[in-house]
């Protein structure tokens, strides 16, 4: 433990010129009487820290005292700080390996080059969750995490609709996608994707499982998740469709099945108005959905769903049928309403 310490107040004195006891204190966190302790100790081991006195003094480096990457350019650091997505290596438990990673690199930057980690992190963060969902990462994500890095097949027990069962797995990759995590594992002879929210065991083996060097995990997500998005297609409306209710289709359902709808589409009648089948997940997501387009789109079928949408339409038309709208009551309700204003 204060071997790692000393190395990471070494490192710390490397990226930059000068620290004060309560600055090393603070990133190390330790006392000061810790950190006098442990230069001391570097002193003793032939590190040539030097001690400032006074208000002003700190800690420093001299002697040239400090490695080097060469041929790194600006562009180039501020990369490889960019590269790390911080929520996701929190979840993982690999924020700790990734900070002092980072903190070797910048120690052995060219002067002129240790503040490409500060220049990235103010420019791009990506908040990988969506809106309004909880953040709590799975409580078995890290040791699915350790498995992957480590090559180890693990026995898992995963939970399936109302069941539980239990698999023998090869886990290849992680993909985090929108705030949820997956894994990529072998099952047997097919690679398969599983939630890891929906692990409620999972124990690593001590042996280590041969991988498959043709895996390509970004083209295996890709292929996966396209297949996905069209599994879940099985329901088909009718739509005529506005010049404007045509341009926002893809807004409020599914791109991919927006873009092959309107590029099966007929062409437009006299009115501008294009005639749809459109693949979607269920009527009821249909339902809520399209009625994001209010009268750009007209359902033409099923009949139950135009159905529906004519209700739907009736309803709101009678909201909106009194000039200036109705009156409004006052708690209690036992009370009457006041007449309207002239």
């Amino acid at each position: 433990m204060r071997a790692a310490r000393l190395i990471k107040l070494v490192l710390l004195l490397q990226s930059r010129p000068s620290m004060t006891g309560t600055e090393l204190a603070r990133q190390l966190e330790v006392s000061e009487r810790t950190v006098a302790r442990d230069v001391l100790a570097l002193s003793e081991a032939g590190v040539p820290v030097y001690a400032d006195r006074g208000r002003t003094g700190g800690y420093r480096l001299v002697g040239g005292y400090r490695t080097r990457l060469t041929g790194l350019g600006r562009t180039e650091a501020e990369a490889l700080f960019l590269s790390g997505v911080p929520s996701a290596l929190r979840e993982m438990g690999l924020a700790d390996a990734a900070s002092a990673a980072r903190l070797k690199v910048s120690a052995a930057l060219l002067p002129e080059l240790r503040d490409a980690s500060a220049s990235a992190a103010q420019r791009f963060h990506l908040d990988a969750p969506g809106w309004w969902r909880e953040g709590d990462p799975p409580p078995l994500l890290p040791a699915v995490a350790d498995a992957v890095w480590d090559d180890r097949p693990v026995t898992a027990r995963y939970r399936r609709r109302d069941t539980e069962v239990e698999r023998e797995l090869e886990p290849y990759g992680l993909v985090l996608k929108g705030g949820i995590w997956y894994v990529a594992a072998r099952a047997g002879e097919q690679f398969r994707v599983y939630r890891v929210d929906r692990f409620t065991a999972v124990a690593a083996r001590a042996e280590r499982f041969a991988r498959d060097e043709t895996f390509d995990l970004p083209a295996f997500w890709e292929e996966r998740a396209a297949e996905f998005a069209r599994s879940i297609l099985r329901d088909r409306v009718g739509l005529r469709l506005t010049p404007d209710g045509a341009r926002r289709l893809p807004h409020v359902t599914d791109s991919a099945a927006a873009a092959d709808a309107l590029a099966a589409a007929p062409a437009p009648d006299g009115l501008g108005r294009v005639t749809v089948g459109l693949a979607v997940e269920s009527l009821e997501v249909a339902y809520e959905q399209l009625l994001g387009l209010g009268p750009e789109a007209e359902v033409l079928d099923p009949p139950e769903l135009r159905l529906r949408f004519a209700e739907a339409a009736s309803r709101t038309a009678a909201l909106y049928a009194r000039p200036g709208g109705g009156p409004t009551c006052s708690p209690p309700p036992a009370d009457p309403c006041p007449p309207p204003g002239p």
